[in-house]
């Protein structure tokens, strides 16, 4: 992607159901579990990378002795800096008593880190805040063992004032109006209950203080307490939890907008948010790995017992489609083919946009997520180059000379690597003219392999602000001097926010948004904007469910044709002399490249929760009202 934007988070939980002396002696290492979990946070960090956080806990710990251990960072390579940390720590305890090395039970009473439950989280910092304190895993402590919390998750609540003041009004004091806080305290306030329910049934019964607390543990219902917990919840999400007495679980919302992906044996349960981690760490098959059902969670008790509940009633299924243009790694095996085919489903219009001139055109592609969909294309280019000698060679009539059968047989598609990702725009330069003259130079590019009768051809995966296309990429790319330019996304034009866990907050800054916007005030059709102006207004009291997308309104102004016509003038600046054209990708061939990830309300403002609709108005009125600041 060209332009750069903080997504998604990603997730990662082992439940060890073995005693650690098991793996001792089969993988030679009491610290299996620590060890996988920084390989599944490894193989994630493309999901975040401005921190990580590790948190374990240990099972049937004495009173008195620590049983929970956290580490959180936002170093410069925050997972590598609290493995570090981690590291460090053990090899201090073991080489300070030494009894340790071969002492799995020594091990585990003395050395933090080492436990059978562990939670891993991976994330990009939003709304401008990277602290310490903002990073996964949040722990809500007790002194009851059953009432420490521990919550991580890849999720975004439309709705977080309600839930909010639903916290206020049971008496609570959150101590700020954030998601995972009021997720985190709604969670622990059923968690509470549920527990201060079963001590006095306990006690009833007639067991003491000692006896109740491990019958707690095994009587608690962590599907029922998620129940109460989610019921207003509204948004993506897929939220892992550890109680502090060894229960897990992982949920993930009803529309299935955020992944999770689970995978059990006799030793292991482990959950993550993509399932080619868990491929490549546990060493199983692609089968092996189940997807968990929207609206359910996987639950483990203590005992080791782990069953999939339905937490909340499932509705329409609408994973997010960006997972697989972008978010995801493109090692999974479905979403390899449906890059590629993304990128196939494009080619007609391109063939079109060029004339059917393959001889006299370049194709390449925008590093590096763009490279799979870039396999695709070529692979239509050549299945027309294909049928294009086949006619030639048939028309001959059996006439042609074996240098002209040789000549016909030699063109092949001109695959070049033009666009090369050189730096990496720092955030500490703030002075316009510096940033601008940084980013102009943040992409360079291949010289001496276009001619200036050739057309260049080059997608990217998708074009969100056009910033880098427009002060880097095109203005490199006409120094090669080609005839035309056709850029290209293998997304739709992104036209709406998003408001389940991608960074795409302000309609003003979506390009498509910007186009439209040029197209009114050309049509002298700017009036509208006015109109829908007064009918998000109208609709700032009304209940969520009863909220329209009115933006909706703007964009059918116009075809799609149009829109990316003019998004191809504005990723060019006065400077630039060469033609240049964008073409996008389809809604409807989208959804026959990811036929099981139809989300796609960041294209057409179809949001698969009521609070999306009200999320997209906020989000105009802010724009209308020169506010600049986020819809949610």
């Amino acid at each position: 992607m060209s332009d750069a934007i903080k997504h998604e988070c990603g997730i990662a939980l082992i439940r060890l159901l073995k005693p650690l002396e098991f793996y001792k002696e089969k993988y030679g290492s009491a610290f299996y579990g620590v060890n996988k979990m920084y390989l599944m946070m490894e193989k994630q960090h493309n999901r975040g990378q401005d921190g990580a956080g590790f948190a374990s806990i240990k099972l049937d710990t004495a009173p008195g002795e620590r049983y929970i251990s956290r580490v959180r960072s936002i170093a410069q390579q925050p997972i590598q800096d609290i493995f570090g940390q981690i590291n460090e720590r053990i090899n201090k305890e073991l080489t300070e008593h030494p009894e340790y090395t071969d002492d799995v039970a020594l091990q585990k009473k003395n050395i933090p880190y080492i436990g059978e439950v562990l939670l891993g989280h991976v994330r990009y910092g939003t709304f401008g805040k990277n602290s310490v304190e903002n990073v996964h895993p949040f722990l809500r402590q007790n002194n009851w063992m059953h009432r420490n919390l521990i919550v991580a998750g890849n999720f975004n609540m439309t709705n977080v004032n309600e839930l909010f003041e639903g916290l206020v009004r049971i008496g609570q004091h959150p101590k700020e109006k954030a998601d995972t806080v009021t997720i985190m305290e709604k969670i622990g306030h059923f968690l509470d209950d549920a527990v201060a329910k079963k001590y006095k049934q306990l006690k009833r019964e007639g067991y003491n203080k000692n006896e109740c607390s491990p019958l707690i543990a095994d009587r608690l219902n962590v599907g029922k307490i998620l129940k109460r917990s989610a019921k207003d919840w509204d948004g993506g999400y897929a939220i892992a939890g550890l109680l502090g007495h060894g229960d897990s679980f992982v949920l993930r919302d009803p529309a299935g907008i955020r992944p999770a992906y689970y995978y059990k044996d006799d030793e292991i349960v482990v959950v993550a948010s993509e399932r080619p981690v868990i491929q490549t760490v546990f060493d199983v098959n692609f089968e092996d790995v189940k997807e968990l059902t929207p609206g359910h969670a996987i639950i483990t008790k203590k005992s080791g017992e782990t069953s999939i509940k339905k937490i909340v009633e499932p509705t329409e299924r609408k994973a997010c489609s960006f997972e697989r243009i972008y978010f995801s790694r493109g090692s999974d095996a479905e979403i390899y083919q449906e890059r590629k085919t993304l990128g196939k489903l494009l080619m007609p219009k391109v063939l079109e946009a060029i004339d059917f001139d393959t001889k006299n055109t370049v194709f390449s592609y925008i590093p590096n997520t763009a490279e799979t969909s870039f396999f695709g294309m070529i692979e239509t280019v050549e299945d027309h180059l294909n049928k294009k000698k086949t006619e030639a060679i048939l028309n001959g009539n059996g006439e042609l000379s074996a240098e002209k059968v040789t000549q016909i047989l030699s063109e092949r598609p001109r695959i070049e690597k033009i666009a090369i990702k050189d730096v990496k725009l720092r955030t500490f330069i703030t002075e316009d003219s510096s940033r601008d003259d940084l980013v102009a130079h943040v992409y360079d590019v291949t010289y001496g392999v276009i001619k200036q009768t050739d057309n260049l051809v080059i997608i990217d995966d998708s074009i969100v602000r056009g910033t880098t296309l427009r002060k880097s990429i095109i203005k490199m790319l006409e120094r090669l001097h080609p005839k035309k330019i056709i850029v290209v996304s293998s997304a739709p034009q992104i036209r709406y926010p998003d408001c389940y866990g991608i960074d795409m907050a302000k309609l003003e800054d979506l390009i498509a948004f910007r186009a439209m916007l040029e197209l009114l005030k050309e049509n002298d059709k700017y009036h509208l904007i006015d109109e829908v102006y007064k009918k998000c207004l109208e609709q700032v009291h009304l209940e969520d469910k009863e909220v329209r997308n009115f933006v909706k309104e703007l964009y059918n102004q116009f075809t799609a044709e149009q829109i990316s016509d003019k998004i191809g003038m504005l990723i060019c600046d006065d400077s630039v002399k060469t033609e240049v054209k964008a073409i996008f990708q389809t809604i409807e061939n989208l959804h026959v490249a990811c036929p099981k990830n139809l989300g796609d309300w960041y294209f057409t403002g179809n949001y698969p929760t009521a609070g999306g609709n009200r999320v997209v108005n906020r989000a105009f009125i802010n724009f209308y009202e020169g506010n600049n600041k986020r819809a949610y």
